[in-house]
Formats: C-alpha cells, structure tokens, sequence
C-alpha cells in the first residue's frame, strides 16, 4: 500500500520542524528561546475574544454560507478601501486561514505545465501549492541592496510564453521587505503586457513601519487579473483561529466558491463574527502591536550588526530579520543549516536558516521578533557566545 503520488510533491515549513526539535530540547530541561516561529506574542484583542465567544452562546454554530458569512465580506470589502481597492462582498470569498487560499487561487488559475514566478527566498508553501495544482515554480530574485525589493528587471527576464502568474508578497516573508510604488507600478506593467494573473500575498499588510499600505491591486487595470490573499492571524493575533480571505474578479468567485465547498464546506460560523470585531470594532490593539514590534524589530537589528561577522537590512515590515552570516559561516566552516542546528543544540536557540525558503536564502538565517524584549536580549546574547565559540575553535 501507498499513498498517491501527488503528496510527494508536497513540502512543508521548516518552522514546524524546528519547533518539534526545540520541543525535544525543552524536554530535555533547557530553557529554549524560540525565534522560529512566526506568529505575534500579543493575546487576541479582549473584544474579538469576546465577539467569539457571544457567537458561541448565540449559538452561531451551524454551516455558514461557503463564502462566508454576509457581514464580514461586507467589512473586508470595505477594509480594502484603506489599500486603495475597491471591492464588494461579491469579490471576496472567506477560507480557514489563508492558506487555503494560496492552494484555491493555486488550483483556480495554474494549469498543468504553466511557469509561475516565486519569490526567492520566499513562503516555501508557493512552491508547494503551485507544483501541487501542476504547474512549475520559476525563482526570481529580491534585490537585496533595496532592502529584499522585488526585483522587477529578473522577474521580466524570466517570462516566457509559458507564465501565468506572479505570487507577489508585500511585506515579505522571510526578509521584511516591501515594494517600492515605482516597483508595483512596473510590475502591474509586466503582468498586463503579458496577461498575467498576479497572487498577491498581503497578510503582513498592515505590519509595516514606513506607515504605507500599498495593494497592487489599486493599480489601474489590476484588479480584474489579481487575486489578494490575506487574513486575520498576523495583524490581530489570531493564528490559532483559523480565518483568512480573497478578493478577486467577481466572476471568478463563483467557481472559487465551488472549490471551497469541495475542500472545506466552510469556515467556522462563530470564528467569522469574531473577525468581524476585529475589523470593525477598536484598531488601537494593532497600533499598539505594530509600534511595539517597531522598538523589538530596532533591539534585534542593532544587537545583530555589532556582532562580528553578521550584517542585518532593517527590515521595513512583517516581523522577522534576515541577517547574512556569510562572514561567520565562511570562517568556521559551516553551511547556515549547520549553524543553525547548532545553535539550537548548543545554545538553545531555535531559528531558522535562510535555505529553509529557497536556495535564495544561502548564507542567512530568519529570526521572529514577534516575542518579549526579554528573550530577544537573550537570544543576541546566546548568538554572541554561539559565534565566538565558533570563530575561535576555527581559529585552532
């Protein structure tokens, strides 16, 4: 007996794995410090939890509409408009997370044999999904002298009369990195000249510190041909909730609903009216979240350069730093797994290496800044002693 072979193009994310290993490290009886996965240490706002809950006693249990309950497509089409997008309920359809999203919009749009360009480094689930729906994912670069920028002349001189989309995320798992208008702008030209569709993954979309909040689906002529991805998790804390959305072409929402009574039926009742609270109700708890990450993201970056042999961009939004540590890897004699194994093992820190989101990612590490002042100092302080026991046993 086995399973079909289509599960073995499946990948996964190597957060989950490395958490298991920092689990086993706990076990142990060491305090680890986890920098690995990505996910707010901010509680879900009280009056979203509270929304939730009345739901549940209203008795707001049963199968919802598969597109999502009225209400809240109403309020995430109104929420676009904050990005410059106009929408109606008509084009948004609610998911369980985003995810299901990425693997809707996947199937929705990817025929067997079409080249789908993907960022590198980037969310290892594109890959995932796109070969899944049976196409093939092209790598494109990020420019990292601007801060892991698109690279918008290596995504034209990757099109091929083969392409049909460009999975776009804006800020940028795992770099932080955002898109400059001028940047949106030619790529919203690209993806016209060559009738693209473009997968624009927005769900660090209100996580940015330059106070933008850009959509290339605002360009004009781009809404018809891009399907949005977003959700709830990040921005309000709400990762163990499980809500997410698209917005697309309202012609193509029909059969998208379709898939999604084919995969999922639904997403739960009482989980969409506690995200509609949080759209709707009090927004101070994402200020507060955002300006907080601010001073955490500005904690890790400094603590990261003054360490000898690593250099780190400032990252201009989500919650995560990409430092290079080629200097240090190059003069002990390490690959960016090898050290970060070892960084777990021996100083238990769980991080993630770069090549964790592509080959793209060689030579770097990820760390969440999404936890307490506290353990961030701590992590810099293991990371400090890491890369000196490392540089001096190389030095014998």
């Amino acid at each position: 007996m086995r399973s079909a072979t289509r599960l073995d193009i499946l990948g996964t994310e190597q957060a989950y794995v490395v958490l298991a290993a920092a689990r086993q490290v706990e076990a142990a009886g060491h305090r680890v410090v986890h920098l690995e996965i990505g996910e707010p240490d901010m509680p879900t706002p009280p009056h979203v939890v509270e929304a939730g809950v009345r739901a549940l006693r209203d008795g707001l249990t049963r199968y919802a509409l598969a597109a999502g309950v009225p209400e809240l497509r109403d309020a995430i089409a109104r929420s676009l408009a904050a990005r410059g997008v106009r929408a109606s309920a008509e084009n948004v359809i609610v998911t369980p997370g985003a995810k299901p999203m990425l693997f809707c919009a996947a199937l929705a749009l990817v025929e067997t044999g079409d080249e789908v360009l993907t960022p590198d480094p980037g969310f290892p689930i594109y890959e995932s999904v796109v070969r899944f729906a049976g196409g093939r994912p092209v790598y494109y670069p990020l420019d990292e002298t601007r801060g892991f920028a698109p690279d918008v002349d290596a995504i034209a001189a990757r099109i091929t009369p083969r392409t049909r989309a460009l999975i776009l995320n804006v800020p940028h798992n795992p770099t932080g990195g955002v898109a400059a208008l001028d940047d949106l702008a030619r790529l919203a030209a690209l993806a016209e000249r060559h009738d693209l569709w473009v997968i624009s993954d927005e769900v660090y979309g209100r996580i940015r510190y330059d106070g933008r909040y850009d959509s290339i689906a605002a360009l004009p002529g781009l809404a018809e041909r891009t399907v949005i991805v977003d959700g709830f998790s990040k921005t309000y804390s709400m990762t163990g909730w499980r809500l997410g959305y698209g917005v697309m072409p309202a012609w193509l929402a029909a059969p998208m609903t379709t898939l999604v009574i084919n995969n999922v039926s639904c997403t739960a009742t009482f989980v969409q009216y506690a995200g509609l609270a949080a759209l709707t109700g009090p927004q101070e708890p994402v200020t507060r979240m955002v300006s907080g990450l601010r001073a955490k993201r500005d904690l890790l970056v400094n603590g990261l350069n003054a360490i000898d042999g690593v250099a780190c961009d400032t990252p201009s939004g989500a919650f995560y730093a990409f430092p290079d540590v080629r200097g240090v890897l190059e003069r002990a004699g390490l690959t960016c797994e090898t050290f970060a194994e070892r960084l777990l093992a021996e100083h238990h820190t769980a991080v993630l290496a770069g090549t964790a989101f592509g080959p793209g990612g060689a030579g770097h590490l990820r760390l969440c800044f999404a936890t307490e002042r506290a353990e961030i100092e701590l992590a810099l302080e293991r990371l400090r002693n890491g890369v000196t026991g490392l540089v001096t046993a190389g030095a014998r």
